[in-house]
């Protein structure tokens, strides 16, 4: 949050053009780590700083990496077309998400100031174009960046001025130790470097020690959360797993937990077990890991972001997990395979308006709760992160505790106040929808999944164009039934629902929505007396206000 006697971006100095390009961002004053770093970097410093995912690190690096460009151009102090700034990021999710902060604060001075990203390996043709024209700035993971040096597309040795480390805490535990070393080698003598950081560990001082120069460090006095008036933060105890599936049963369908959200659980087969029960309530979401390709995974994301889904179910054993080295990467605990190791859900992603963060399995180390919370509660705007504990996990939960409140404080992690004996009329029903999500359900919907993505996919296209056999084989193979949906299962009840949670509940859609013509048929097709009873002489009640 920005202090009200911070300076503001009209008094550091930059070109008119960024100030028109903040404005239209709708930025009124610099965060807390953009007025501390700006000036900073536009004095040729070296950078190591630390904020808290959402505070504004991209564009805390990107203003003065697209100001110090613009002045050298303006004064002929370049001479020639040449890359001139590297920025590096763990994944390519969070790649995109730069390069696209970048171009917003250079709409203004596009013609002047060329942004490319790398991070895709399955454009290394295009990408090669692109290097070709000597992009202003170049964007990429550590992996994609190393092999275009290596291929000598990319030349920096002679033309790099500013290193941008975004993430820098996750680097290492991604697997990208050597390459930054193997990368390093490539680069200029002199250069100025920013290491960008949610938080201070072992790895990012072995990066301070290989790319950064007497650096300021920027260690802001702030919480690594927002604090309890922006963002609430739950626990509440499941005596059993199947309490879990039930809790967030009634969480959903009786709209206690509303807007977006995003599940999080351990690991893949857990997403579609859970995506499908979710299903078999009428409840739309969908999976986001590491497994499916970048552009479906951006895709998803952009879908979100649009209202298109409320919900997500997310993964992060691959970025979160047991410690992932070089020597490690593939495979996440539980031998989850993961075909794209740089992907990543937990952290970075820019999920818009999050209202809830819901922890149904619970986090593997305490950093990973600190940035799964991170997804609610950006900038502004409130959220709240509820996590469901087992009794055997009650230990780790304190080590949780731990990080975010401190020693001898009071505690962060507030009990939900809900009474499980007040849903249990819904317990069969959970039950049911559990019984029809098979092992076999859950294989057959990842096949599923992966056979739309044959069917979609760019780099197959030409070789469906070659074999239309093999095309029409599998358009026209076995359909696949990840699990059958009882459309019963979808209505909630009036008489199952608690009188206290009533005016919680929302109204059926397709009740509130049926045409006169559709009525009329469902009136004249149901005449039990005892489907309708229910109905009569029922009286509208205000909506009820959470305590």
């Amino acid at each position: 949050m920005a202090d009200p006697d911070s300076l503001g971006f009209e008094h550091m100095g930059l070109d008119p053009r960024l100030l028109q390009a903040v404005t239209d961002l709708g930025w009124s004053r610099p965060t807390l780590i953009q007025e501390k770093a700006i000036p900073l970097a536009l004095e040729g410093k070296d950078l190591l700083a630390r904020a808290r995912t959402g505070s504004g690190k991209t564009a805390a690096y990107a203003i003065p990496m697209l100001q110090l460009l613009l002045h050298r151009k303006a004064t002929g102090a370049v001479l020639e077309q040449a890359v001139r700034g590297l920025v590096l990021v763990p994944t390519k999710e969070l790649a995109r998400q730069a390069q696209t902060m970048i171009q917003q604060l250079a709409r203004y001075c596009a013609r002047d100031v060329r942004v490319a990203n790398v991070s895709a390996a399955e454009d290394s043709a295009s990408q090669r174009a692109v290097l070709m024209e000597k992009p202003d700035v170049v964007v990429g993971t550590p992996s994609r960046v190393l092999s275009h040096l290596q291929q000598q597309n990319l030349q920096l040795r002679d033309s790099l001025e500013l290193l941008v480390v975004d993430e820098a805490d996750l680097l290492f535990s991604f697997g990208f130790e050597d390459e930054i070393k193997s990368l390093l080698c490539h680069l200029p003598r002199i250069y100025q470097a920013f290491l960008m950081s949610a938080t201070f560990n072992e790895d990012v001082q072995a990066l301070k020690e290989l790319v950064l120069h007497n650096p300021v460090t920027l260690k802001l006095q702030e919480s690594q959360l927002p604090g309890p008036e922006q963002l609430q933060q739950f626990q509440v105890v499941c005596e059993a797993e199947e309490d879990k599936f039930l809790l967030l049963y009634a969480l959903l369908k009786l709209s206690l937990v509303r807007g977006k959200c995003l599940l999080f659980v351990n690991t893949l087969e857990r997403s579609y077990r859970l995506r499908l029960f979710l299903e078999q309530f009428g409840i739309p979401s969908c999976v986001l890991n590491g497994e499916l390709p970048l552009r479906s995974r951006c895709h998803i994301i952009s879908q979100f972001n649009q209202g298109f889904y409320d919900c997500v179910i997310a993964t992060d054993t691959q970025v979160l997990g047991a410690p992932a080295k070089a020597k490690h990467r593939g495979r996440g605990p539980r031998g989850d395979k993961a075909s794209d190791q740089e992907a990543g859900v937990a952290r970075g992603i820019d999920f818009h308006h999050v209202s809830a963060v819901l922890n149904f399995d619970l986090p593997p180390t305490p950093e990973a709760y600190v940035h799964r919370a991170g997804r609610t509660a950006r900038a502004n705007n409130p959220g709240i992160v509820l996590t469901f504990v087992r009794p055997a996990e009650q230990s780790h939960l304190g080590k949780i505790e731990e990080l975010l409140s401190g020693a001898g404080e009071a505690p962060v992690l507030l009990p939900y106040q809900f009474r499980m004996e007040e849903i249990e009329g819904f317990r069969y029903r959970c039950r049911d929808a559990m019984h029809s999500v098979t092992k076999q359900a859950i294989r057959e919907a990842r096949l599923k999944e992966i056979k739309e993505e044959l069917l979609h996919s760019e780099k197959l296209k030409t070789y469906f164009e070659d074999n239309p056999r093999d095309l029409q084989l599998l358009r026209h193979d076995l359909p696949l039934h990840p699990a059958v949906v009882k459309p019963h299962l979808g209505h909630v009840p009036d008489y199952l629902v608690p009188p206290a949670l009533r005016g919680f509940v929302r109204p059926s859609k397709k009740r509130k929505k049926l045409s006169s013509s559709c009525r009329k048929a469902k009136k004249m097709k149901s005449q039990n007396p005892l489907r309708s009873f229910k109905h009569r002489g029922k009286k509208s009640r205000p909506p009820a206000t959470p305590s």
